[in-house]
């Protein structure tokens, strides 16, 4: 059932839509691993309600960070309203977890696609801490889909 609302939220809608984006393309990777040359640049709020990472990362990396999901990951678990993934940092095996909430960018940069996320609340200046644009092995850059593009202007 759908709460009761004054106005459709279209601006919501389409980022939830493509927040799908990546729950689809990952579940594509937790099934059959990554296809071809694909891999994912994924950069999250570390501070968010429901991300998991070691206290040693969260020190590190207080408000974001940024994953490669490309040769070296294991244990893909791809869940409705996040993922979990075990990576190494300085050889040290960890298991992080991510709502998809939390992602305030997605990138495939060997299919030159990215996607940018607003967040909800204060979110400090994410400008810092999402890569200005992916490039691929042959250093052209991926197209990144910026929700300000379809945004109604007010």
């Amino acid at each position: 059932m759908v709460d009761f609302v004054d106005e459709i939220d279209y601006d919501k809608l389409v980022e939830q839509s493509l927040r799908n984006v990546v729950y689809y393309a990952l579940k594509i990777v937790e099934e059959q691993g990554l296809p071809g040359e694909n891999h994912f640049y994924i950069t999250f709020r570390t501070d968010f309600k429901g991300t998991v990472v070691s206290k040693n990362l969260k020190v590190q990396y207080p408000e974001s960070m940024t994953i490669v999901l490309q040769n070296q990951f294991s244990n893909l678990v791809v869940r409705h309203n996040s993922f979990s993934v075990d990576l190494s940092f300085g050889g040290i095996p960890q298991t992080i977890t991510i709502p998809y909430e939390a992602i305030t960018y997605f990138a495939d940069p060997y299919a030159k696609f990215g996607l940018s996320f607003e967040q909800d609340g204060d979110t400090g200046d994410l400008a810092e801490t999402i890569p200005a644009s992916p490039t691929t092995a042959a250093g052209n850059d991926a197209e990144v889909i910026s929700l300000d593009n379809y945004r109604r202007k007010k």
